[in-house]
């Protein structure tokens, strides 16, 4: 759209996607099963977590229809392999088979390893006829017409293919009814990229997977349509090369029902442009090395939980913690939250900072991914994080510097076993990321006689809520919770921090992310000292933070922070998708007053409060309630100074300093 003067450059698009005249064969019943309940069976599309609202949308068109318009119509040669073709090849039992059968090099092993993974972990047990080629097929399908020269009928070697007429669909009808859905339309004197008033674009957009718009009255199909590959008549088509099933095998007596099987195993397996290096190869001396210290002869401090969502602020806190005295505070477990900042693969991060300092023995335990009582695959509240830390790809939250730490033989997985609740047993359920519920009663169960737990949380609230409500003698087991989050407005139109949700001024993030959640902790019976947004933003200068990390004397653990906090300071500076990031210090305060409160000048008060939710408006939001609150201790104020002068004494301390500082030493071991 803004250089149309480059189309003239692409000789050919193809895209893996949509479904025209498809028909879904997931969730269809068995014959002469009349209790089962048909789920997405005969849809065109495949959004198994939508199809009540859209059947016809497919995951890559559905995720930006717009976009996809502009490509098809955008005058272009397109090819098309949609659900029509990939639904024709599921990955059967004989080709799972015969790819175990045949791996010969790091490509096979890797992708049947990768492919494995996601068969033993799928959702029930049709991974048969639920799981097809989609991807793979698509590069067959196109690098076979390329070979054979791009003839008009786009013959090739793995599927049948049809020129049809198209389009996508972009809006619901009735068109030109503004009802506050469309961002091209509604709230503007003329429609974005001066689109036609009461044109196909004009209509109702669906606006996420709840849309009740898209509901159908006694079916539950729904009506939406936002993303469909439509086949049409008219001025509004394109004439498309569309794949509509894959060739079945030439050789009649193969197992292998589909002519791409014997392809794809035959390319995946060629010794030629195969890679030099797996990664035990690449290092000659590789070993997997767990570091467990041993605290025999050592006092232990109050037995300590950290429960994190994995954003910038929580690693420092974590690197922080571990280089506390352990006789001040004994680190026993971590918690995670995966309807935090980063997605829940982002514990192989925890996994490799735990690693540098030494302490492999620590046990990471990942929770729920949504919030208290939201659908599993729902976004009510997670959706309010920008994609990435910053509005970027930033996956591993570290901005890239996760890279440098030191790589820990224990990784995220999702292999599972029946015993957890998988359908089938895998080859390697000792592998299964532990849960946050099983950390916390392994941890529980360990305590001495006397011995009660202190939880510092600075993520959402989800895991303390589940294990108040669900494990009947954890109040017991507790003995204090620091909550880092909540926003307490005193009146003074000081806002939160909930910035991509204009509406609810007052909230902090990790209350709103989930405020049932926060509710049922805070009105607890525990005793809770709250650190609030208020006391976060007094220490939230990266001028400050940084400065005093200069001057300390330089330590692995001082030189990484140091590093990523200069980093983040810059983004925020040249960036406008950081501004925000600065707000992530003051979840390092969290740490530094469960351990030096004595150090540092502060002042506490009582505060009778409640926290409410229901209403995106106010989610989240802290409220003082004089006579019906919960009497829980706030942080008001301390010593800005002392505060980081006492953070960049600790982390530069030679006692509990890293075992391995970075990857850079760690090839040097390996080599």
């Amino acid at each position: 759209m803004r250089n149309p003067q480059l189309k003239k450059n692409v000789k050919h698009i193809y895209i893996m996607g949509g479904g025209v005249r498809s028909r879904n064969p997931t969730g269809c019943c068995p014959k002469n099963d009349t209790s089962c309940v048909p789920r997405q069976c005969g849809d065109h599309g495949n959004l198994f977590t939508a199809y009540t609202k859209n059947p016809y949308a497919e995951f890559n068109i559905f995720g930006d229809p717009f976009a996809a318009y502009q490509v098809v119509h955008s005058g272009i040669p397109i090819t098309l392999v949609p659900l029509d073709a990939t639904n024709t090849i599921p990955i059967t039992e004989p080709f799972f088979k015969a790819f175990e059968e045949q791996q010969s090099t790091y490509e096979a092993k890797y992708s049947f390893q990768s492919l494995k993974i996601t068969r033993d972990t799928w959702f029930d047990d049709q991974f048969y006829t639920s799981y097809f080629m989609w991807d793979s097929f698509m590069s067959g399908v196109a690098l076979s017409i390329m070979r054979n020269g791009q003839k008009p009928n786009g013959e090739n070697d793995f599927a049948e293919m049809e020129v049809m007429n198209i389009t996508v669909v972009t809006s619901n009808e009735p068109y030109g009814v503004h009802d506050g859905s469309n961002p091209f339309f509604d709230g503007r004197a003329s429609p974005k990229f001066n689109l036609l008033k009461g044109g196909v674009h004009s209509g109702h957009v669906q606006t996420g997977l709840d849309d009740s718009f898209c509901s159908l009255k006694g079916s539950i199909k729904g009506k939406c349509q936002d993303g469909y590959t439509k086949e049409v008549q008219g001025p509004d088509s394109v004439a498309v090369l569309v794949a509509v099933k894959a060739k079945p095998n030439k050789n009649v007596k193969s197992p292998l029902d589909r002519e791409f099987f014997d392809n794809f195993l035959e390319v995946l397996n060629r010794p030629e442009q195969t890679g030099l290096f797996n990664f035990t190869n690449q290092f000659h001396h590789y070993k997997e090395i767990m570091y467990k210290p041993d605290f025999k002869h050592q006092i232990r401090g109050k037995p300590v939980i950290f429960d994190m969502d994995m954003s910038a602020g929580d690693f420092v806190a974590l690197l922080w913690l571990l280089k506390a005295p352990i006789e001040a505070i004994d680190l026993r477990g971590i918690l995670v939250s995966g309807n935090g900042w980063a997605n829940p693969a982002t514990i192989d991060i925890i996994y490799d900072v735990l690693h540098m300092m030494g302490r492999d023995d620590i046990p990471v335990g990942l929770g729920n991914i949504t919030a208290l009582g939201a659908p599993d695959l729902g976004c009510e509240y997670v959706k309010a994080i920008p994609h990435g830390s910053g509005g970027s790809l930033d996956a591993d939250t570290l901005f890239g510097l996760a890279r440098d730490l030191p790589r820990s033989p224990r990784r995220y997985t999702a292999e599972n076993s029946v015993k957890y609740g998988a359908p089938r047993d895998t080859a390697r359920p000792e592998l299964r990321q532990p849960l946050a519920f099983e950390v916390w009663q392994h941890i529980r169960e360990e305590l001495k006689p006397n011995d009660k737990i202190t939880i510092l949380t600075n993520g959402p609230l989800t895991n303390i809520a589940n294990i108040i409500l669900y494990d009947t003698k954890a109040k017991k087991s507790i003995e204090h919770i620091y909550i880092v989050g909540s926003h307490l407005a005193d009146g003074d139109g000081e806002e939160g921090n909930v910035f991509t949700i204009p509406s609810n001024k007052f909230s902090e993030f990790n209350f709103f992310l989930d405020p049932q959640a926060a509710k049922a902790v805070v009105e607890s019976s525990i005793d809770i000292t709250l650190i609030p947004l208020k006391a976060q933003r007094q220490v939230a200068s990266f001028e400050k933070v940084v400065r005093s990390l200069l001057a300390a004397e330089k330590t692995a653990e001082t030189s990484f922070v140091y590093r990523l906090l200069l980093s983040m300071q810059k983004l925020q500076k040249k960036n406008q998708a950081y501004h925000h990031i600065d707000m992530f210090l003051g979840e390092l305060l969290g740490a530094v007053f469960l351990v030096q409160q004595s150090h540092i000048d502060h002042s506490i008060t009582e505060r009778a409060i409640g926290v409410t939710f229901g209403h995106a408006d106010t989610d989240g939001q802290t409220v003082v309630h004089p006579t019906n609150g919960k009497l829980v201790k706030v942080l008001d104020h301390l010593d800005a100074n002392t505060y980081y002068a006492e953070f960049a004494e600790l982390l530069s301390a030679k006692k509990q300093s890293a075992v391995v500082g970075s990857f850079d030493e760690q090839k040097r071991m390996w080599n």
